[in-house]
């Protein structure tokens, strides 16, 4: 009987020889990505502050840990780090571990996150700190404590993370939203400048079933219904196959990117370009502008509709 041999290229994974860091590691996104990121080769460097949701407690070194382990049970190359992706000194420490243990890094994955949902009217100052330390300047530290290398390598690969709350909008997630649009933008220029050097920056806006989303309250019987179907229609290992394949050389030709994945679904974003154009040789003035532009301009608003008017249909 003849038997089938595998491929060298089907044998190997997509990651073999890439060393990836993953922040937010320890649950959700995070943990579907490290664990697939092995599978597919890579060496990992599990991140994890392993606090609560909402931040700002001490955290613990277990959630990180937990999945390195089961990486290395599961043969392959996995360490874990607890530091905050908020404190720029501990991320440079997390490059270094990266090259200690497995010799350099490759790509870096960014899902780590807090959410402080609330009314903008009713929103405190720490609580927008808060947010946007994580989201916003934790991207900025993960990525300037790393492109210098990547540069110097010519190579590496930034996988970032926005969310609708930004690019479309929701209710109560005012901090969160400005968080995840100011990601959009850090993406876009790293891949902007670094497209010489082969340096790739992407976003993937994430529709998942995590902790984080668990968190927001059920209000009646129909959303308790539609949270059922989210968890098992819009898992965070769907997220993580889109994840992993923009680390890989396989994807070296796409950069400066938005995707969202929403269960089976992965979806190209545009990117904010003009809709439409009215000049006036005189100038304008606010009375011209109220009576002449901003009807001619109405039907191409923008509604404010939420994210569920967007994708008004359950995930395939």
């Amino acid at each position: 009987m003849y038997i089938a041999q595998k491929s060298t290229e089907e044998m190997m994974g997509v990651l073999d020889g890439k060393v990836v860091l993953v922040t937010g590691g320890g649950n959700g996104i995070g943990r579907e990505t490290a664990l697939l990121a092995a599978k597919e080769g890579a060496a990992v460097l599990v991140n994890d502050l392993g606090g609560s949701v909402s931040g700002g407690d001490e955290g613990s070194t277990g959630p990180a840990e937990t999945v390195a382990k089961e990486i290395r049970a599961a043969g392959g190359k996995a360490a874990s780090n607890s530091d905050s992706v908020t404190d720029y000194d501990a991320v440079v420490g997390m490059f270094e571990q990266a090259k200690k243990e497995f010799g350099g890094l490759h790509a870096v994955v960014n899902p780590a996150g807090i959410l402080r949902d609330g009314m903008f009217h009713k929103m405190a100052i720490e609580d927008w700190k808060a947010v946007i330390d994580v989201h916003l300047h934790g991207a900025f530290n993960v990525t300037r404590a790393t492109v210098e290398h990547f540069r110097e390598q010519q190579s590496g690969s930034y996988v970032l993370f926005t969310s609708t709350s930004g690019l479309i909008g929701n209710i109560g997630q005012a901090n969160y939203a400005a968080a995840k649009l100011g990601v959009m933008g850090l993406s876009r220029i790293i891949a902007m400048e670094g497209a010489i050097k082969n340096v790739r920056s992407n976003i993937i806006a994430p529709f998942a079933w995590t902790r984080m989303i668990a968190t927001i309250p059920i209000k009646d019987e129909a959303s308790a219904k539609r949270v059922e179907r989210m968890k098992n229609a819009m898992r965070a290992d769907q997220v993580a196959q889109l994840a992993v394949a923009l680390c890989s050389d396989g994807a070296k030709d796409t950069s400066g990117q938005i995707f969202a994945v929403r269960g089976n679904e992965v979806f190209l974003f545009n990117q904010p370009r003009p809709v439409r154009a009215l000049g006036m040789l005189e100038g304008w003035t606010p009375t011209s502008l109220i009576e002449q532009a901003l009807p001619a301009m109405k039907a191409n608003y923008t509604d404010v509709g939420a994210t569920a008017s967007v994708f008004p249909y359950d995930p395939v």
